[in-house]
């Protein structure tokens, strides 16, 4: 059974940082593309990250380019997202999902998990 579990998010003022985590199991972690996404109230679901099967290829929503950094460690079919400069705007759930295809388009993954909410405060 595939699942993926994220933990890490939590209230945080603007300007401070969160880091994501995402950990996987029920599948070769090697052979799937992992993704960021968030939702807020009210909003679409967004792609906010999303990184190859390989670990070498990376997307980044524009919002988000140059304060989060994805990462993964094969080693414990994890994958983080750190997030730094965090702005009231990028509050929302977090969600990771997981697609044995390309990591590129960071949308409509395969399989998700539940979700973990993020609260920036001003």
């Amino acid at each position: 059974e595939v699942q993926l579990v994220e933990s890490g998010g939590g209230l945080v003022q603007a300007g401070g940082s969160l880091r994501l985590s995402c950990a996987t199991s029920g599948f070769t972690f090697g052979d799937y593309a992992i993704g960021w996404f968030r939702q807020a109230p009210g909003k679409e679901r967004e792609g906010v990250s999303c990184i190859s099967s390989s670990g070498g290829a990376t997307y980044y929503a524009l919002s988000v380019t140059g304060r989060f950094t994805i990462t993964s460690d094969n080693a414990k079919n994890t994958v983080y997202l750190q997030m730094n400069s965090l702005k009231p705007e990028d509050t929302a759930v977090y969600y990771c999902a997981a697609i044995s295809g390309s990591y590129y388009p960071c949308r409509d993954y395969d399989y998700w998990g539940q979700g973990t909410q993020v609260t920036v405060s001003s």
